[in-house]
């Protein structure tokens, strides 16, 4: 299953290298990972992708916690979150093509930040599920390059599942069957 963890660190040289030399010494492979500045001077926060049974990721968690300069650790992956990731992809186009293309970016809402005689290049922001389903439908045209920021997530203070809440309305009669 793959777990998101959301970690709080001092912004001190090697915080990073110390965490990925702990996931590389247990054999963790890292799906995603970006890394920002919080709202506070000085921290940083960490959020990163994990493949591993519930039992691995709390082991994972108290290593982590273990660490220098870590001001706490949490599993995000069963919170209500706020999930978001940013795209650039850069897709080879004709003439005949290009109002495909662009049609595609106005359905997803991306931008168009770069065009070209034989290129449009797109901006996409959304939850991970958006950028792999603009990803799909623009695979069947030639993509010429690709650069992704991992998965950033917030906890949602008002606790609304939205997930819980697309697939209750998505139902034809507005509710979940159990």
């Amino acid at each position: 299953m793959k777990h998101t963890l959301s970690v709080l660190v001092q912004d001190e040289s090697g915080v990073l290298s110390r965490i990925s030399g702990l996931f590389a010494r247990r054999g963790f492979n890292i799906d995603s990972l970006a890394v920002g500045p919080t709202e506070n001077n000085g921290i940083s926060r960490i959020t990163m992708s994990v493949r591993g049974d519930n039992r691995t990721i709390e082991q994972l968690i108290k290593q982590l916690h273990k660490l220098v300069n870590i001001l706490n650790v949490q599993n995000v992956t069963n919170v209500p979150c706020i999930e978001r990731e940013l795209m650039l992809i850069k897709v080879g186009v004709t003439n005949e093509q290009r109002s495909f293309i662009l049609e595609i970016a106005k359905v997803f809402r991306a931008k168009v930040v770069d065009i070209s005689i034989d290129s449009v290049t797109l901006e996409v922001t959304g939850d991970p599920g958006k950028i792999y389903a603009i990803h799909q439908l623009l695979a069947q045209y030639k993509i010429i390059e690709i650069a992704r920021t991992g998965k950033i997530t917030l906890i949602r203070e008002s606790n609304v599942n939205t997930e819980l809440l697309r697939k209750t309305l998505d139902h034809p009669k507005g509710y979940l069957y159990s």
